[in-house]
């Protein structure tokens, strides 16, 4: 075996290690949902308290993401990773030794600043381990198979831990995992050095990112308590607002700004952020009211839900693994994305003609195969394009932002489109409608929002986003990567 081969073969194994870490962290923020009920009726939460077991990690990860990415570039992304995994591990053995209300909070919070700093810098290590074209192509449909799909895995396995042992188990399943993939990638994952905090350690600019991004999330899953409109809901989210504005008029002033603001002058980063945030906002919608419909109307178990959900999870496999790559080369992510967003359109408007007696086959498959092809296409190709030209010095920064625009997306859709479907079911009821067909129509109204946003998504991605040549017609091996110190390529051709 030549030097070459075993030096690419250690990547594979690299990317594999880092995706593992990916599934774990991913897994985690839907497996909790199907084993709420459980840790409900052991530890004695009120239904109001419940929330805070999802709402404690939510708030740290979700602030933390776009700080942890740029701390990677700082001090070194594969530091930052087994930081994130350590905190991360730690805390989930915490969590699965909970006997109080408090303990499991408390652990909650700390297991999302884990995540955050884990997962906010694998893609860039991605971006930066496979700088050819071909190779990336490849390794980013693995990234976004596994990012897409630990949703729908964590369900099914959420389901069958909470039903065949017990809660502590969703949690205690995650220390070998993360132990795994630590001693693997201290092995195999290559760690280079970042470019110093001397090029950005703004300690003030930090404090206000992070607790404007953290105050913004916890005003975002407040407002199915409290109203879009309520005094809380508008005065947080102004003093949010106004932390991020500051942060953003500081970073355009200083020498060495924490966050260079450079990477949003170009199209395709900034324009891939917004369709990615707003594919988010309209798919967490099927995948949390859908699972709604099934356990509530349908009647399903939670380890029903999961198995429901598996044509999406093969179809997105399939897609990811097998085709996106090949797609994305021959005729570019744009191309590829834009037929995606369609499919993933047309699999809510499915969803939403489900009746109250729905049958699977007819009902629920053929939105499920729609929706796992798009995303299966639509989130490497989105990727792709939310790192391009992407260096070392700055990688760490995107990646952080794509999955800020996840979470951000994800949290504002969730939002909202409960909101709108318990205010729709809300005022059927009153006019005399039963309560299922009722909570049927708030399900459909929310999975009808949900194409709407996909439907402005493809309005952005066409308008917006720049065809770059298919880097399938180049020649030979793609651009070299950049030095450590090289400064960002982002511009408005970009």
């Amino acid at each position: 075996m030549t030097v070459d081969t075993r030096d690419d073969r250690t990547r594979w194994l690299a990317l594999y290690v880092l995706c593992s870490g990916v599934l774990m962290i991913v897994i985690d923020a839907t497996i909790v949902n199907v084993a709420l009920p459980s840790i409900q009726e052991d530890l004695g939460f009120s239904q109001s308290n419940l929330a805070w077991v999802v709402n404690a990690y939510l708030i740290a990860f979700g602030g933390l993401l776009l700080l942890a990415g740029r701390v990677g570039d700082l001090i070194g992304q594969r530091r930052v990773f087994l930081i994130g995994l350590a905190i991360f591990t730690a805390a989930s053995l915490l969590c699965a030794l909970a006997q109080s209300q408090g303990m499991l909070i408390a652990a909650r919070f700390v297991q999302g600043v884990g995540g955050a700093l884990s997962s906010a810098v694998i893609l860039g290590m991605i971006v930066t381990m496979f700088p050819e074209p071909r190779d990336q192509a490849k390794a980013i449909g693995v990234y976004g198979f596994v990012a897409s799909a630990g949703g729908s895995i964590g369900l099914l396995a959420g389901g069958a831990l909470t039903d065949a042992i017990n809660w502590h188990w969703i949690f205690f399943i995650n220390v070998p995992i993360g132990i795994a993939t630590a001693v693997l990638a201290v092995r195999l994952v290559e760690d280079r050095e970042g470019i110093g905090l001397g090029e950005g350690a703004d300690i003030f600019g930090a404090m206000l990112l992070t607790s404007g991004l953290m105050l913004g999330v916890y005003t975002i899953l407040g407002v199915e308590e409290h109203g879009w409109v309520s005094t809380q809901t508008l005065a947080l989210g102004a003093v949010s607002l106004a932390l991020q504005m500051v942060f953003l008029w500081r970073q355009a002033r200083i020498s060495k700004p924490l966050m260079p603001l450079r990477l949003f002058r170009s199209r395709n980063v900034a324009g891939a952020n917004v369709v990615q945030a707003l594919l988010v906002a309209g798919m967490f919608g099927m995948f949390f009211l859908g699972a709604l419909y099934m356990q509530r109307i349908l009647g399903y178990t939670p380890l029903g839900v999961g198995l429901a959900f598996l044509p999406a999870t093969l179809a997105m496999g399939t897609m990811s693994l097998r085709f996106s790559d090949r797609l994305t080369l021959r005729f570019g992510p744009k191309a590829t994305l834009i037929p995606s967003l369609i499919l993933i359109g047309a699999g809510l408007l499915l969803f939403a003609r489900t009746p109250v007696d729905g049958t699977y086959a007819i009902d629920l498959m053929p939105p499920m195969i729609l929706l796992g092809l798009g995303a299966g296409l639509g989130f490497p190709s989105l990727m792709t394009l939310a790192m391009s030209g992407a260096t070392r010095s700055d990688s760490g920064l995107a990646s952080g932002l794509v999955n800020t625009s996840i979470q951000v997306g994800g949290a504002i859709g969730l939002a909202v489109l409960a909101t709108l479907a318990a205010e729709r079911t809300n005022g059927l009821r009153a006019d005399g409608e039963s309560f299922m067909s009722a909570l049927n129509s708030g399900f459909h109204l929310a999975f009808l929002i949900g194409a709407a946003l996909v439907a402005i998504a493809v309005v952005i991605a066409v308008v917006v986003l720049r065809a770059p040549r298919p880097a399938g017609a180049e020649a030979g091996a793609g651009p070299e990567p950049e030095p450590a110190q090289a400064t960002p390529a982002y511009s408005e051709a970009t």
